[in-house]
Order: C-alpha cells, then sequence, then structure tokens
C-alpha cells in the first residue's frame, strides 16, 4: 500500500489543509476502485486533523474492507464528536449486532430514534437487532435444556445407593434419574419393603445435585421461572456474560466441585440458581456461598431469589 505522505503528516499536530489533500486523494483512490490507496489516503486525511468528515470516511472504507476492530474504533471516536452523522451511528450498530454486542448496538440506534423518531433504517434496523438478540438467548435455552435433559438420562444404577434401594426402584421401574423425578415421597413410601431409611438416601442423593423428589411434576413451572429469570438478566450485563463458562468466574475448588455436581455450567445458569439450591450440596458452605456472590457481583449479577 501507498504511504506518500505518511512521515510530514506524522509531524504535524493538525494540518487541515493537508487533510484536505488527502482527502481528495482518497475519493479519487475511491472512485477509480483502488480502495487500499483510497485507505491510506483517509488514514493520513485523519491524522492530519480528526474531524468526523475524516473519521467517517476513514471508518466507512476500513469497514468496506473488512477491517471491522479497527473500523468500530473509527466510528466510535467519530460518534464522540459534536455533531456525527447518523450513518456513523447505524454503521457502527450494523458492526457490534455482528460481533453479537446486541446491547450496545441498540443503545446506538435508540440515540438515532431520539433525535428522529420516524428515521425508517434506524426503525427497521431496531426489530432486527431484537430478533437476533432473542435468537441468540432462545439459542442458550435450548443448550441449557439439553444439557439438563441428558443429566436425567442416568441410570439410577450409576448412583450410590445401598441395595435395598436399588432393588425396590428397579422392582417400581425406576431405571433413570428423570424417573425419580416424576415420583413423589408418598408414592415411594407406598411400595412394599420402601422405609425411611431408603426415602433419606436417596433424598441426601439427589439435594447433592440440587434435585427433589417431584420436580419434574413441575418442571414446567420450573423452566418457566428460569426462562423469565434469564430474560430480566440478559438486559442488564454486558453481552456474552450470561453464556461465558463458569470456569472464567476464578472460583475455588469446593465452588467449583458443587456446580459440576449440580450441572452448572454458565454463568446465566448460576445466576438463575437459588442460595437454596447452592448450600444443599454437600460440603458447600457459607464460603463458597459468599465467593459466588462476589463473583457474580463483578458482572452485575446475582443468585435468583425467592419471589
Amino acid at each position: 500500500m501507498s504511504n506518500t505522505g505518511l512521515d510530514t503528516v506524522l509531524a504535524a499536530t493538525s494540518d487541515p489543509a493537508a487533510s484536505q489533500v488527502f482527502m481528495k486523494q482518497g475519493k479519487s483512490f475511491e472512485a477509480d476502485a483502488k480502495f487500499f490507496e483510497a485507505l491510506d489516503a483517509y488514514k493520513n486525511a485523519a491524522l492530519a486533523n480528526r474531524t468526523t468528515t475524516t473519521l467517517f470516511n476513514l471508518a466507512r472504507m476500513q469497514d468496506y474492507l473488512g477491517y471491522d476492530d479497527d473500523a468500530m474504533r473509527s466510528y466510535e471516536e467519530c460518534t464522540r464528536l459534536p455533531n456525527p452523522p447518523i450513518n456513523a451511528f447505524l454503521n457502527l450498530a450494523v458492526l457490534l449486532e455482528d460481533a453479537a454486542q446486541f446491547t450496545r448496538a441498540s443503545k446506538l440506534i435508540q440515540k438515532v430514534l431520539e433525535a428522529n423518531p420516524n428515521h425508517p433504517r434506524a426503525k427497521l434496523f431496531i426489530r432486527d437487532v431484537q430478533a437476533s438478540k432473542n435468537m441468540l438467548y432462545d439459542e442458550e435455552l435450548a443448550r441449557m435444556k439439553g444439557r439438563e435433559e441428558a443429566m436425567f438420562e442416568l441410570p439410577v444404577a450409576e448412583f450410590e445407593l445401598s441395595i435395598r434401594a436399588r432393588n425396590c426402584l428397579k422392582k417400581m421401574s425406576i431405571r433413570t434419574l428423570g424417573d425419580l423425578l416424576r415420583i413423589g415421597e408418598a408414592e415411594l413410601l407406598s411400595y412394599k419393603n420402601f422405609g425411611e431409611t431408603s426415602l433419606v438416601e436417596i433424598k441426601q442423593m439427589l439435594t447433592a445435585r440440587g434435585l427433589r423428589l417431584g420436580q419434574q411434576l413441575d418442571r414446567g413451572h420450573y423452566d418457566k421461572v428460569r426462562s423469565e429469570v434469564l430474560e430480566k438478566m440478559k438486559g442488564t450485563v454486558a453481552d456474552g456474560v450470561l453464556g461465558m463458562t463458569v470456569g472464567t468466574l476464578n472460583l475455588g475448588i469446593r465452588s467449583r466441585k458443587a456446580l459440576q455436581l449440580l450441572g452448572i455450567q454458565t454463568v446465566g445458569d448460576l445466576a438463575a440458581r437459588t442460595e437454596a439450591e447452592l448450600m444443599g450440596v454437600k460440603n458447600f458452605g457459607a464460603t463458597s456461598l459468599v465467593e459466588i456472590h462476589e463473583r457474580l457481583g463483578e458482572h452485575g449479577l446475582a443468585l435468583r431469589t425467592l419471589e
């Protein structure tokens, strides 16, 4: 790429005249489809005089040539100057949407609509951003649900239960963890030879995993509650936080083991749980609970509280 005049420009702190010369060069190169030469010219124009015009044209060419990160930086600088062009906000919003930064994109479009409520491109774009945001959220819910369903297919024979408890569950045709979650205490106790000792044993095994007897009987309600919680959270934190793995929280060994037992893999899944669910895990104490509160708080989140 050509760097004609670059050293001269770097030596100047502000040179509007030189900037205009580089702008004309850039337009000429662009008209001749010499886009990389045009990019260099626009860079020099912006170095000579950082205005909304020079920065917008630099960002536009960076965007066209696929330098998305550079384009976003140039557009952002342009929007911070007085009286930036509306297209700087709109073009930056498109790049942010492509990067799945839907909240930031929405805020930019809202600024445009505040200034011009009937702006056609902004009105259309805000709907597209919301649709993309909802789609990403739905995909995350589907992944979470898939992990849970896989856990519910685990054979009860894999869990540490006494021979009497295993035999009783087998005779009752309770083969998987999901089967166990679809039965209540009364039904278990009504079975011949199934006593309080076996009941306590099974309840302890389930509690260690954040589960309980009969949980699947009202599963639809549980899914709805967690879905509503995640829906509320997604607009209050930075994009991508809810989908981060819990490993990024740098938790202690005891906390990590508890989350593994509960099948919690993402920050959003963790924030959708309650203190009671975590405290039900064996060896999970107040210290671990404080640690999790602190780590979630660093991202503007907290454990779900019961209504």
